[in-house]
C-alpha cells in the first residue's frame, strides 16, 4: 500500500494561508480512504514534507512546466531541470518581468500562451501572475521538487519511491458543479459556494465523476470542515488526492498519463487530450 497526498499549494505559505495536504490511501475494494489534512505554514515545513521517506504519491496543485513557446522566445534550456534551475536563478520581479515583455507584442486575446495540457484542463498559463499567481507557483514549486530529488514519470527521473504528479482541482470541481464552490474573500463565501461544495463533497463519496474514484472519510469532522472552509483549501487537495488516487490505480500504465508528453511542460494527472477519444486511457 503507498501513502497518496493530495497538496493544495500557495506561492507564499504563512500560518493564514498554509500548503494543505491531505492524506489516505486505496483500499482493496478502489475505494479512497481520506485519513487526515494536515496544514503547512511555511516553506521548511514544505521542504521536510517533500523528503519524507517512500513509497508515495503526491499529486501536487502548481505547474510542473512552462509552454514550450515561452522557453524557447526566453532561451532557457529544453529540459527540466535545466529550465528549472534558469528559471530559479531569476528574482520574482525578473521572471514577472520576463513575462510581461513576452506578452506585450502579442495581440489582444492571446496575451498568455499555454501548454499543450492547459487547454483541455481549462487551467490558466503558466505565465500568468495574478488571480492566481500561477507563474511565482511554478517558480517556488518546481525547484523544491528538483532539490527533493522527487520522481516526475515523463518529465525527470528521481526517486522512484517518491512519486510526484501535477493536479488541477478546479478541473475535477467543475467536472461536477461547473459553477463557482469558493472564494478567498469573506464577502464572496456565499451560501451558493457552500451549496455547490457541499454537492461536490457528495459527487467525490459516490465516486459520481469523471475519474470514477469513490471517496470515504470517516471523521465527519473533517468532512465537515471540507464543506465549511470557504477558500476552498480543504476541498482542494482533497480534489487532488482524488487525482492522485486514480493515478496510483494507473501506475503501471504510466499513471494514466498520455504515451507522450513535452517533459518541459508537463501534463494535468487525469486529464485526457482533446483529440482522444471519450472513454480511453493510456
Amino acid at each position: 500500500m503507498s501513502t497518496l497526498y493530495g497538496i493544495d499549494f500557495t506561492s507564499s505559505p504563512s500560518s493564514r494561508k498554509p500548503v494543505t495536504v491531505a492524506c489516505g490511501h486505496v483500499a482493496d475494494d478502489g475505494v479512497l480512504i481520506l485519513e487526515s489534512i494536515e496544514r503547512l505554514p511555511a516553506w521548511s515545513a514544505f521542504e521536510a514534507f517533500l523528503m519524507r521517506p517512500g513509497p508515495w504519491l503526491g499529486a501536487f496543485d502548481f505547474p510542473f512546466g512552462l509552454p514550450r513557446e515561452s522557453v524557447l522566445e526566453h532561451g532557457w534550456p529544453t529540459d527540466w531541470a535545466g529550465m528549472v534551475r534558469a528559471v530559479s536563478l531569476l528574482s520574482r520581479n525578473e521572471f514577472k518581468a520576463l513575462a510581461d515583455a513576452e506578452r506585450a507584442p502579442r495581440p489582444v486575446g492571446q496575451k498568455y500562451t499555454h501548454r499543450a495540457t492547459d487547454r483541455p484542463a481549462g487551467s490558466h498559463s503558466p505565465m500568468k501572475f495574478v488571480n492566481p499567481p500561477v507563474g511565482w507557483m511554478f517558480q517556488e514549486g518546481a525547484r523544491r521538487l528538483l532539490e527533493a530529488g522527487v520522481h516526475l514519470p515523463g518529465m525527470h527521473g528521481g526517486d522512484g519511491s517518491r512519486v510526484a504528479l501535477e493536479a488541477y482541482p478546479g478541473w475535477l470541481a467543475r467536472s461536477i458543479v461547473p459553477a463557482s464552490y469558493k472564494s478567498e474573500s469573506a464577502t464572496g463565501q456565499t451560501q451558493a459556494r457552500l451549496a455547490n461544495r457541499m454537492l461536490i463533497i457528495e459527487a467525490l463519496q459516490r465516486g459520481a465523476h469523471p475519474l470514477g474514484v469513490p471517496l470515504r472519510g470517516d471523521d465527519t469532522a473533517l468532512l465537515d470542515a471540507m464543506a465549511t472552509d470557504g477558500t476552498g483549501d480543504l476541498l482542494d487537495c482533497v480534489l487532488c488526492l482524488v487525482e492522485a488516487a486514480w493515478a496510483w490505480t494507473r501506475r503501471d500504465a504510466g499513471y494514466g498519463l498520455p504515451l507522450q508528453i513535452d517533459p518541459v511542460e508537463g501534463w494535468i494527472v487525469g486529464v485526457q487530450p482533446a483529440s482522444m477519444p471519450e472513454g480511453r486511457q493510456h
